[in-house]
């Protein structure tokens, strides 16, 4: 930034602004640090770095404090996660936690041939055909005693079904923000 050093902040383009006001807030070395939205309209580059410096900070024991639409950042980022909606904290909970007890899994099972429609002896699974018609989704919850995945695996092969590849899914938090927001709405 030394060769923007004479510009006035209105001067600087998106990015280079929020680069700005990120150096102004770390520069008298804070041991809390509130972002409020820090990566909204700026490029892929300057995102990567802005979480490589919160993730240096917190490193060194900085308090991040940080508001973002982009789940997917926090998911990677955050160690507690807390999920606000209409202004009340529905939900808050360390960042690993909060997938383990609200997180499925989806196992994709491949398949040799197309199918278009889920075989009666395969009903109990609650299988979904993936857009391919060459793909079974089968969803469970990994923290039960039995996942069911070995009993399914064996009647795939009794209903004829012939596996090409198997794959699993976790959760994203995106999913549970959205699933949490969608239940605190209908109460």
């Amino acid at each position: 930034m030394w060769d923007k050093k004479d510009l006035r902040l209105r001067q600087l383009s998106g990015g280079m602004k929020r680069r700005v006001l990120i150096a102004k807030a770390l520069s008298h070395e804070p041991s809390i640090l509130f972002l409020d939205e820090p990566t909204a309209g700026v490029d892929v580059e300057l995102r990567r770095d802005m979480w490589k410096v919160v993730e240096d900070l917190r490193k060194t024991g900085v308090t991040i404090i940080l508001t973002t639409h982009y789940i997917e950042e926090a998911e990677a980022i955050a160690d507690r996660v807390a999920v606000i909606n209409q202004g009340e904290i529905i939900v808050i909970d360390e960042t690993k936690e909060l997938l383990k007890k609200m997180g499925q899994k989806k196992l994709c099972v491949n398949l040799q041939s197309e199918i278009s429609e889920i075989p009666y002896s395969l009903g109990k699974y609650n299988l979904e055909i993936g857009k391919d018609n060459k793909t079974v989704e089968y969803t469970y919850d990994v923290n039960s005693e039995s996942t069911g995945i070995t009993n399914l695996l064996k009647d795939l092969k009794d209903a004829g079904l012939k596996l090409q590849d198997l794959k699993t899914e976790q959760t994203t938090l995106e999913k549970i923000f959205v699933n949490l927001v969608k239940e605190n709405n209908e109460i």
